[in-house]
């Protein structure tokens, strides 16, 4: 029974020059092919950073639909898998050439042309890509392995749009050019290490799903062994970099959303009793202490009208709860208080 289930799912020697048809932009259809994939790059490049700077899922979602991307990237992997040592340097290129070109392209839209001012701490479709933990990278392997295994079979490619979705690999880039454009340096290199993730999850995954299902077709001279050896190691120690950077990045998360919590709680012990209610709390650690919590800035918005308690114990008491020095900031719909350690501001 299982020896005809794997007869029967098993690749298409067939279906092969189908597959590198529509990976690989060479032969009678290349410039055509080229043209194509340009267009629909630029295409969703520009729906991608207007759908972020506005903070609109769906048009986000449009952008990872039509994005060709996956497609190079794809052809990376199979020409690895394959040993083909000319189609990995064209294909590989050809993601470096599409990732610098995204990237510029967003600096150009954001920075000259849109009109709309950007908020990196409370726009969802940056916040959500500037901060990946291992969970993208599980999620990239998994997309990876999804992909590999859509583009392998004819009869399951109409999968391929929900791929798409699930790996993002034009949106990340569009947030690197939006915060270079802004000169926002840790939101660019979050989202960066994010495409990276997906880069090589589908290079390692896919490559896996795609040796598994055809490794009978893949009968490779000492040369090109090695050679798929050593991209294979490449990118086995990429996907190990860039694990333990994530799973640094995820747990300085996890210490921001505690933090976040214990100030929220905080705030509301030192309003108790009076007019006043929470609105929102932001927590940035400073960006010259990176292994070590502290010294942090703490903003506080609140509502209400009247008198507010002394703004020195609310500092006092976030220090103790949180455990290191803070710099806060009190902001209400009436008035705007800054307290900085020793000195306490109230404009006029």
């Amino acid at each position: 029974m299982l020896s005809e289930w794997v007869a029967i799912n098993k690749f298409n020697p067939e279906y092969f020059p189908e597959m590198e048809k529509k990976l690989f932009f060479e032969g009678e259809r290349k410039l055509r092919s080229v043209t194509n994939y340009g267009v629909l790059l630029t295409l969703a490049t520009i729906i991608a950073t207007y759908g972020v700077i506005s903070g609109s899922t769906a048009t986000v979602i449009g952008a990872m639909i039509i994005a060709p991307l996956m497609t190079p990237i794809m052809a990376t992997t199979v020409a690895i898998v394959t040993g083909n040592i000319p189609r990995i340097g064209r294909s590989s290129t050809a993601v470096f050439v599409s990732v610098l070109y995204v990237v510029c392209l967003a600096i150009i839209l954001s920075y000259f042309i849109s009109p709309l001012s950007i908020d990196f701490q409370t726009n969802p479709e940056i916040t959500s890509r500037i901060s990946p933990n291992l969970l993208a990278l599980f999620i990239a392997l998994a997309s990876g392995a999804a992909g590999a295994f859509a583009i392998s079979r004819e009869d399951v490619s109409d999968t391929l749009p929900g791929v798409a979705i699930a790996i993002s690999l034009v949106p990340p880039l569009a947030v690197v050019g939006i915060s270079l454009s802004k000169a926002q340096w840790v939101e660019a290199s979050g989202a960066f290490l994010l495409f990276v993730t997906n880069f090589l999850a589908i290079v390692l995954a896919g490559g896996a799903v795609l040796w598994l299902s055809a490794k009978s077709l893949l009968k490779l001279s000492a040369e090109e062994g090695i050679k798929r050896k050593k991209a294979v190691i490449v990118a086995i120690l990429g996907i190990i970099f860039v694990g333990i950077l994530l799973g640094f990045n995820g747990y300085r998360t996890l210490e921001l959303d505690r933090d976040n919590t214990i100030s929220w709680k905080t705030t509301e012990n030192w309003l108790e009793g009076t007019p006043y209610k929470v609105t929102g709390i932001t927590v940035t650690y400073s960006p010259s202490d990176i292994a070590v919590k502290g010294p942090s800035n703490v903003l506080v918005e609140i509502a209400g009208t009247g008198p507010l308690p002394d703004i020195q114990l609310l500092s006092a008491d976030l220090e103790q709860n949180l455990g290191y020095e803070v710099t806060l900031e009190v902001r209400s719909l009436t008035e705007e208080i800054q307290y900085y350690p020793e000195v306490v501001q109230t404009p006029v």
